[in-house]
């Protein structure tokens, strides 16, 4: 039996969010920011005042897959809204931000972006899926990982192709090596990462599917790492955070909640040593590598957790630098 060495906590000002992603940290404002996709809404949880201010964006309705700060341009952010991307205003308190611009699309209407990363030089990594109403998302494999510069009207430069569903992103401390979840795929995948942002060499790190000889039960859904290099992913419909040492490539430790439906990590706090997840009230995802899905969701689900006492640190999240 693992001994419980940290705590966790529902923030009680945090909205029930039908499907919350994408935190991500701004040691500026010292805030949280995160999404319900379903909802088209966008949050911040104000550390200082406990409190969280929530908006929807007017002429943007859902989905809006993630939130990004932009480089150098206060109240402004980078969203992902369906197959495209855009830039909108906001204040952190208001319950309506403004649509600003497109700043690129894809042109694909049959698939959405999920989630997404920026990288230390400001480029987003992001990922696509089928849109849920057009199917099995874990069977339709409809989804590509790219690389986008940051220009407006730009290119999306693919990385990876032949994917379901498209989440947990992040890298080591160096940026040389990329680590990537396809939900579909019950694995965390490594990648190099050359000099011009492209991945390479692309090796299976860990696979969940073997852990214990038996189905795990549960899919990666979002992903961070700490200053020592281990990953912490999310597990959908697995009640839990996996911690995974990379160099031994074995889960290490599990950080139990208390609602199945857990979508997305990222530390923050004054110190970077708070862990924040992000989980759903929705269970309209079933597929056959998730078995003995509860249909009843517990009190909580959906709420924005922190989890503390864990005795590691995070790095801060990057702003998305924007090029006219």
């Amino acid at each position: 039996m693992q001994s419980v060495d940290y705590t966790v906590e529902a923030l009680a000002s945090s909205p029930i969010s039908q499907l919350g992603e994408g935190p991500i940290w701004d040691e500026g404002t010292q805030s949280l920011y995160y999404v319900d996709i379903h909802e088209g809404s966008i949050h911040r949880y104000d550390y200082q005042q406990g409190k969280t201010f929530s908006a929807t964006i007017d002429h943007l309705p859902p989905p809006i897959s993630f939130v990004f700060l932009v480089e150098g341009r206060p109240d402004q952010f980078v969203l992902g809204t369906g197959d495209s991307l855009s830039l909108i205003s906001w204040d952190g308190r208001s319950a309506k931000g403004t649509f600003v611009q497109k700043v690129a699309a894809l042109g694909q209407r049959s698939v959405r972006f999920n989630d997404g990363k920026v990288d230390q030089r400001g480029r987003l990594y992001t990922g696509t899926m089928l849109r849920e109403e057009l199917g099995d998302v874990f069977r339709q494999a409809k989804g590509t990982l790219y690389r986008f510069e940051g220009r407006i009207g730009g290119s999306f430069y693919e990385q990876k192709h032949g994917i379901a569903i498209s989440n947990g992103i992040t890298w080591d401390a160096s940026g040389g090596k990329f680590y990537y979840v396809d939900s579909s795929a019950l694995d965390v995948k490594e990648f190099n990462v050359d000099g011009e942002g492209n991945l390479a060499d692309e090796r299976v790190l860990i696979d969940f599917s073997v852990q214990g000889g038996r189905s795990p039960g549960y899919v990666g859904d979002g992903m961070t790492s700490d200053l020592d290099g281990n990953l912490y992913v999310a597990c959908w419909c697995g009640s839990r955070v996996l911690k995974i040492d990379v160099r031994a490539a074995r889960i290490v430790k599990e950080i139990w909640l208390p609602v199945p439906q857990i979508t997305s990590v990222a530390f923050g706090g004054p110190q970077l040593d708070e862990l924040f997840v992000t989980t759903a009230a929705t269970n309209m995802y079933s597929s056959s590598k998730i078995e003995g899905l509860d249909h009843k969701q517990p009190p909580g689900s959906g709420a924005l957790f922190r989890v503390t006492g864990l005795g590691v640190k995070g790095r801060g999240s990057p702003k998305f630098v924007l090029k006219d």
